[in-house]
């Protein structure tokens, strides 16, 4: 790899991140213009910082030896001593000022700059994980996603502002340097710039080796951050099992690797640094050798010598700089391709060209011929083929495992079937936009996901537009308004993350009412009463049974004494739909179905025996 292709994988993949992030940048054109002018000021202004040393030196050293100096500026030569020691320390400060002005203003304005494109990518990246499809999360760790959403980019922004743009403003400082110091003595120039191919090989491959280590670590981090969040996101479930050691040592293990890389890289940017370092001291020794010579026999002033020196070192600041921030580069390249690896992921499941707006459904559902697999070669559905109509109600039942409840992602469009058409009102589902499609279908699960707000946001999370009516209306349906009054602040009342701060009726209530004020046409129940005790699920039944009034439901159910209630059910083993009909005429069947509602009567007969003598 030559250095331009590795100085194009150190600094955060910067050919294929300014071709990305483009069109951000370009909306900051007038603010990085204003501060690249700045910038240039503040290196014309450093360029001049060292001329009023040459001519202090060469009047003190040089004219008061009895020698006689060709000043560049007429008007220098005109002035006494006394006079050009002032104009020189006035001139010093004046520059210093003014490049001073001129560099917080570029700095600022890059920063800024720098800020306003990486928050808006930060957007620009959460927006994107919420297109991509269930197949992609199914494969990739939570924690890990956070990491490169919030960490990844705040790496990248913070180089951005403590390295990326001072490296850029000191390599034209070094172009202009090195003119310079042509100008002033093309021999010295060469003598100075000879090992600057040598550092050139060591940086490039010391860069690689930082960069590859930077890289493991930041995915090492992905890594402890998913370990965490997987943890602490079932902490219930840890501490019943006692599982709290288990997940320390795994944690441990990948924190203890992370430090062990992490020290590696700083080895590494230490080593650079001391090279920097040698040679920026050897170059120095050779000029200093030289110059001497050339002072000694009057082809060069000690003016000239002492600013060539001066020039020397600081044309060496980009180097020991981009020594210094290597690690912040390496790191910054890491974080980079791994949020551009994420914004190439593109989704499964999109809006088709020709895909419109759905109109009001129906709910007439249809299936024709669907399979499906997760994985090549592994069957979840095959060849499922039936007919719903308008405000008909549904049970699926069957044993765990026979793709009762991948039917339903199916009709979300959550995923794609491998063969076959799924229709809503005679239509693929295909046609309409996943917006307005899956915005007239309501969904209440068995894990009633709630989120950290208020009781209000979550009931009206499911509609946008909700009026304050809506919302209590919706909670009375779900049987949860009693309830929700009696919290701490009714409505106001603020849940725990995941809604763990109600029981598992209340939580499904609510998860009711948020299905509730969507009134869709089409409504999904995917075991809405597992886990519930007798009351709380009564409660849950009472609302389900309001709920799905006038509405095509799928109810996904193992307790066939409530699928019983349905207008129809379907049975479904292996990924087939092996039996459908009415509870009556299934029984009459008297196949699978009617072998597993008679196996369940039977233990439910036996559990309210056993109750019975209990309490006796």
């Amino acid at each position: 790899m030559n250095p331009a292709q590795q100085l194009q994988v150190v600094i955060p993949g910067i050919g294929r991140i300014l071709k990305r992030f483009s069109p951000y940048i370009r909306k900051q054109q007038s603010l990085i213009t204003l501060s690249m002018l700045a910038l240039f000021g503040e290196i014309a202004l450093r360029l001049l910082e060292p001329l009023p040393l040459k001519f202090i030196f060469d009047e003190l050293f040089v004219q008061q030896a009895g020698g006689a100096v060709l000043h560049p500026v007429p008007l220098i030569g005109a002035l006494d001593t006394r006079s050009l020691l002032l104009l020189c320390a006035i001139a010093i400060v004046a520059l210093a000022g003014i490049r001073g002005i001129a560099a917080y203003w570029s700095t600022v304005g890059f920063a800024l700059a720098g800020n306003r494109v990486l928050t808006e990518i930060r957007s620009v990246l959460y927006t994107h994980l919420q297109t991509l499809s269930l197949s992609f999360y199914s494969r990739t760790r939570s924690g890990d996603l956070t990491l490169r959403v919030i960490s990844d980019v705040a790496v990248l922004q913070e180089v951005v502002v403590t390295a990326l743009l001072p490296l850029l403003a000191n390599c034209l400082i070094l172009l202009g340097m090195v003119g310079v110091m042509f100008w002033l003595n093309a021999q010295l120039a060469i003598l100075g710039l000879t090992l600057l191919p040598i550092f050139w090989f060591s940086t490039f491959r010391l860069t690689q080796r930082i960069r590859a280590v930077s890289k493991q670590q930041r995915q090492r981090e992905g890594s402890m951050a998913a370990t965490a969040a997987e943890s602490i996101g079932a902490i219930k479930l840890v501490q019943a099992l006692s599982l709290q050691d288990k997940f320390t040592t795994v944690f441990t293990h990948q924190n203890q690797k992370s430090l062990k890389e992490g020290v590696k890289a700083k080895r590494l940017s230490a080593q650079l640094e001391r090279t920097v370092e040698v040679l920026l001291a050897t170059a120095t020794a050779l000029v200093l050798w030289r110059g001497a010579e050339l002072v000694l026999r009057n082809a060069l002033t000690p003016g000239d010598l002492l600013v060539f020196l001066t020039y020397l070192k600081n044309a060496f600041k980009p180097v020991r700089d981009f020594a210094k921030y290597i690690g912040r580069l390496a790191k910054a390249s890491a974080a980079g391709d791994r949020i551009l690896d994420l914004l190439d992921q593109a989704p499964d499941i999109y809006d088709l060209p020709e895909a419109k707006p759905a109109p009001r459904l129906a709910g007439a559902v249809q299936f024709d011929n669907v399979s499906f697999a997760y994985e090549p070669g592994y069957s979840v559905l095959q060849d499922i083929s039936f007919t719903v109509k308008p405000g008909q109600r549904v049970a699926i039942v069957g044993y765990s495992g026979s793709g009762k409840s991948t039917l339903t992602t199916l009709l979300l469009r959550l995923y794609e079937p491998d063969q076959g058409t799924i229709l809503i009102d005679n239509q693929d589902i295909r046609r309409y936009t996943l917006e307005s499609l899956r915005t007239q279908m309501s969904v209440v699960l068995q894990d009633s996901l709630l989120f950290a707000a208020s009781v209000w946001d979550n009931i009206a999370y499911g509609a946008s537009t909700a009026t304050e009516a809506d919302v209590i209306a919706a909670a009375k349906l779900a049987n949860a308004h009693e309830f929700i009054l009696n919290l701490p602040q009714g409505y106001d009342t603020i849940l725990g993350e995941r809604g763990v701060t109600l029981s598992g009726g209340q939580r499904q209530r609510l998860s009711i009412a948020r299905a509730a004020i969507r009134q869709a046409p089409i409504l999904i129940l995917d075991e809405p009463t597992t886990g519930l005790d007798k009351a709380n699920e009564q409660e849950v039944i009472d609302a389900l049974e309001r709920l799905s009034v006038g509405r095509t439901t799928f109810l996904i159910v193992h307790d066939l004494e409530l699928a019983a209630r349905a207008d129809f059910i379907f049975y479904m083993e292996r990924g087939r739909l092996v039996e459908r009909g009415t509870h009556e005429a299934l029984m009459q069947l008297n196949d699978r179905y009617a072998a597993l509602y008679r196996l369940q009567a039977t233990e439910r007969q036996y559990a309210a025996a056993s109750n019975l003598e209990c309490s006796i």
